[in-house]
């Protein structure tokens, strides 16, 4: 698939069968990260794959555990792949899906959530590549400010100048691959 049409096909999927990627598949989705842009060229960003659904189903639970619905801009994403924001009922931000990925950045570095979501974007394009489905969380400074999500940095030797920016979660699409939204007018401008 030509690489403009590879990123009109994908979508961020919030149902997920029961079944696992390969761990070769995760290996590629995570090489590709990376190779994102990431600034002044200095490959800061860790990635730490989980090919463990319960522990991704864990951390899911401890990213809703402090989710703000007032800092939302508005209250509606998808009735084919419902959020969070959608269902307040809903448990894990990781909606069951079998896999994720967690991206770190360095605390303290001015680039460091770009460089982390620019390493997202190209995980989600690989996994639709390779037909897996994604969708790229945010929350992650929250999810890991409490003892369990500590220990798990401990466990992972993750440096302690890192912090938890984003996460890619994997999977297969559970039902229909939902179809494209359309795009809102008037959001870009070519200035000659």
């Amino acid at each position: 698939m030509e690489l403009l049409e590879l990123m009109k096909y994908r979508r961020s999927i919030r149902k997920y069968q029961d079944r696992q990627i390969s761990r070769e598949d995760m290996e590629t989705i995570i090489e590709a990260g990376t190779w994102a842009p990431n600034a002044g060229g200095g490959q800061r960003s860790i990635i730490v794959g989980i090919r463990n659904a319960e522990l991704a189903e864990q951390i899911g639970r401890l990213n809703v555990a402090r989710f703000d619905r007032a800092k939302l801009s508005r209250s509606y994403v998808s009735a084919d792949q419902p959020s969070i924001i959608d269902d307040p009922a809903m448990k894990s931000g990781f909606y069951g899906a079998p896999a994720v990925c967690v991206i770190f950045a360095m605390k303290n570095f001015l680039y460091s959530i770009p460089d982390a979501f620019c390493c997202a974007e190209n995980m989600v394009l690989m996994a639709a590549d390779l037909g897996i489905s994604s969708c790229i969380i945010a929350r992650g400074e929250e999810t890991f400010d409490n003892e369990i999500g500590a220990a798990l940095l401990r466990e992972w030797n993750i440096p302690e100048n890192y912090i938890a920016r984003c996460f890619v979660l994997l999977g297969y699409c559970k039902g229909e691959y939902p179809l494209p939204k359309s795009r809102k007018t008037q959001r870009n401008r070519i200035i000659e």
